[in-house]
């Protein structure tokens, strides 16, 4: 299984408009943070999570050459307002469509920002966006693997945990993206993983969203063998990573690929 770290940033992105902070400032290119995203490969299959406003460029600076699925973990806007950029991967399959899981928020979402994608085919002109929507079960079992899911709170809406195994090799990887708690079913379900990327938003706590250290108390309950902290605004330099993780994970950023 390949992860590839689209982007690890927050809705305002690092560096940030109007802001001529240290990090906003930095030099070192892991601290050019674009809005979070996750392109997964899972025994060939290429599943797409959450398509940010910075999607096309991410998808150009990544030479991703097609997309099987695509998963919504919420209808926040850094989140969703890619989608249509989803088009030209809608054209590159034989019925134009692109299958779309989400959960009922995001549906809603999806449904009010692209009413033309949903359209019946031969209603969407050649070259627009067409999506297959579908409600994310707990359990999807694909031929190349298993994608469970459950909902994480943030804030007034929920976000979509992912769990992926892969077929064969039995690699688990675990995406809990902008989320303030990891209940304990959630912890079960990713208790293990191979790879956790984990919500770490800040050093100090937020009302929606893991703080950095409220991140390293889940990873340490799960135990993975390998833990990465995603969504990080501009309070976090790259190169404070030593200060805030003491060792206990990594952060993520832009561009970061991992085998597993």
């Amino acid at each position: 299984m390949e992860i590839i770290v689209l982007g690890s940033g927050t809705s305002h992105g690092v560096p940030m408009i109007a802001c001529d902070c240290a990090v906003c400032r930095s030099s070192d290119p892991r601290d050019h943070r674009t809005r979070a995203s996750v392109h997964v490969v899972m025994n060939g299959l290429r599943i797409q999570i959450d398509a940010a406003p910075e999607f096309r460029v991410q998808m150009l600076r990544e030479s991703i050459p097609s997309i099987d699925l695509f998963i919504l973990t919420h209808g926040h806007a850094d989140h969703i307002l890619g989608m249509d950029d989803l088009r030209r991967y809608c054209d590159l399959r034989d019925d134009g469509t692109l299958p779309v899981y989400c959960h009922e928020d995001g549906e809603e979402r999806v449904r009010a920002i692209y009413p033309y994608a949903l359209k019946p085919r031969g209603e969407v002109p050649d070259g627009y966006a067409r999506f297959d929507l579908r409600r994310l079960p707990a359990r999807l079992e694909l031929p190349e693997g298993v994608i469970e899911s459950l909902l994480l709170p943030h804030g007034r809406i929920d976000t979509l945990g992912l769990v992926f195994t892969e077929a064969g090799s039995g690699r688990r990887f675990a995406y809990y993206t902008d989320c303030k708690t990891v209940p304990p079913a959630a912890r079960d379900l990713a208790r293990g993983v191979d790879l956790l990327l984990l919500d770490g938003l800040r050093p100090s706590p937020h009302p929606t969203h893991l703080s950095i250290p409220e991140a390293l108390a889940v990873a340490a309950d799960l135990a993975p063998r390998q833990t990465f902290i995603t969504h990080l605004n501009h309070a976090v330099a790259h190169c404070d990573e030593h200060i805030h993780l003491n060792n206990a994970g990594s952060f993520a950023y832009d561009g970061l690929k991992i085998m597993l």
